[in-house]
């Protein structure tokens, strides 16, 4: 009997979390398809997919799948380099890749990228889509990607001046993005309906009303828009290009796919993702994409949150999320006819910004500056060059950042103080700690050379943890230097137990050595 009751309240609670993010996905999925340049339906269709085929299959329990903004500008570029037909040859290639990730059970790797590149990744992300959603405010065709749409800006706020038509499509977008802002204070309408629906509901049902002249986002029927890949498609694969592009939409669509697991898991006290499970199924919802030529999908951070805070129990809110969505893009397709593109820029410069951690990167660059470093750097790669490029560049600075900080090597030096010169004075005991390579040996030379050549030096190399082979060359290079031409038995004793037991200390002098000496060990 409770078992019973459970189901049916598990039941109420997912049919009503799946209306809510329902309402929430629509807006999302027709405006990110609209700022990749292809047909709005699309965005709908890898939602529907989304929902009713990778709700479906085991990994992540409530989280939801649909087209992201953080793939936004990877998918324009690859429509304007290699065709709107090529993208589902493209996205299929991505998917069976994900597949064979998920499959090799790399899905718990991913969780080992730096958290720094993927805030990198994403504030880039966030203000190139910011930078293009931009000219779409004004109903204005953006000049380029990146630096070009940056660098128009100035022109662009120009021209909207004195451009009747482009001020009002941008008080549209502008309302739009001031409704998204404030909506969610006026916490007994957010239970309701959803800040992005209401935001573009408010703005199209303004612009009807008064009839203004802004343009609407264009519809060709969901039949139509879907276009499955031919032959001479998966022929562009071959290329270095392509190749680029399908390692990036899975390797960013995975990553962002497998972070958002792990920020849902932390909201709900239901089952763990599987990451490997989960990685095959957003695989599988890709491949499938592919097939359909529409957009690539990963997991969605304001759809999973949407679909957990409405109370969601299980996995069939998001199935029948995907349901509502279908039965929206086949019996209401006209709807989308009459949505101004200035209120979809609106909420995609809105999700822009949210993309940018700006109230983190103070506090991170106060405790962990090499992390603000390369989160810093990953954007500005992303702006310059592109998103592949940027995100290759951004893991390069991460492990560059790793090894100089594993590397962390110093010398404690002692008895300097005892003063005198020559045999009369004490040996200046220098003891080395820490991770001796390569990045470290300029200083530590630095530090070595600097000790008074008139002094006898015991050099104790036990304290390290690593010495890699550059360092342990050059150190015995620099014993080799300070040996004496004919040492006495003490520090001859000192000598062969450095170079040969393996204890890490010598004991050398400023005077050249004469006859070589066996190599340096630790």
């Amino acid at each position: 009997m409770q078992k019973s009751l459970r189901k049916i309240t598990d039941i109420r609670a997912d049919f009503a979390a799946s209306l809510v993010v329902f309402l929430v996905a629509v807006p999302l999925c027709v405006g990110v398809a609209v700022a990749s340049g292809v047909p709005a339906e699309l965005g709908l269709v890898t939602g529907i997919v989304g929902g009713l085929l990778t709700g479906l299959l085991p990994g992540s329990s409530l989280q939801v799948s649909g087209p992201a903004a953080g793939l936004t500008v990877l998918v324009y570029e690859a429509v304007q380099e290699f065709g709107l037909s090529a993208l589902g040859a493209l996205v299929l290639a991505a998917g069976v890749l994900q597949l064979a990730m998920g499959a090799l059970r790399l899905g718990r790797w991913f969780r080992a990228i730096s958290v720094a590149v993927v805030q990198g990744m994403l504030a880039g992300i966030g203000l190139v889509l910011i930078a293009g959603q931009s000219y779409a405010l004004t109903d204005t065709r953006p000049p380029g990607t990146g630096l070009a749409n940056l660098g128009g800006l100035p022109e662009l706020a120009s021209d909207t001046v004195w451009s009747d038509q482009a001020l009002t499509a941008s008080a549209v977008g502008v309302g739009t993005i001031a409704v998204l802002v404030l909506w969610p204070r006026w916490k007994r309408a957010a239970r309701v309906l959803p800040a992005p629906l209401a935001a573009v509901a408010l703005a199209t049902v303004t612009v009807a009303v008064l009839g203004l002249p802004v343009a609407r986002v264009e519809v060709t029927g969901l039949l139509s828009a879907v276009q499955p890949p031919g032959g001479a498609d998966f022929g562009q694969l071959a290329g270095v290009g392509a190749v680029g592009t399908v390692l990036a939409f899975s390797l960013i669509a995975s990553a962002e796919s497998l972070f958002s697991a792990a920020a849902v898991d932390r909201l709900h006290d239901g089952p763990r993702t599987d990451y490997d499970k989960e990685l095959m199924a957003q695989g599988a919802g890709n491949a499938v994409c592919g097939l359909l030529g529409a957009l690539p999908m990963t997991a969605v951070i304001v759809r999973s949150a949407a679909n957990v805070r409405a109370g969601a129990r299980t996995k069939a809110s998001r199935v029948l999320h995907g349901a509502w969505l279908l039965l929206f893009a086949a019996a209401f397709p006209a709807a989308l006819g009459v949505v101004p593109l200035a209120a979809l820029a609106g909420v995609l410069v809105h999700a822009g910004c949210k993309l940018i951690p700006v109230r983190d990167l103070v506090p991170l660059w106060r405790e962990h500056r090499g992390e603000a470093v390369v989160l810093v750097g990953t954007a500005v790669a992303i702006v310059v060059t592109n998103m592949f490029e940027g995100v290759l560049i951004g893991l390069l600075m991460a492990v560059a950042k790793s090894a100089w900080e594993t590397s962390h090597a110093h010398l404690e030096v002692s008895g300097l103080e005892d003063g005198g010169a020559g045999a009369g004075a004490g040996p200046v005991r220098v003891r080395a700690l820490g991770n001796a390579t390569f990045l470290r040996l300029p200083r530590l030379l630095d530090q070595l050379e600097a000790l008074p050549p008139d002094r006898d030096v015991i050099l104790d190399l036990s304290g390290l943890r690593h010495l890699d082979r550059a360092c342990a060359a050059a150190l015995g290079n620099w014993a080799e230097r300070r040996r004496p031409a004919e040492p006495d038995p003490v520090a001859a004793t000192a000598i062969a137990t450095a170079t040969g037991t393996g204890t890490a200390a010598a004991t050398v002098t400023s005077a050249p050595a004469a006859t070589p000496t066996p190599p340096f060990k630790t």
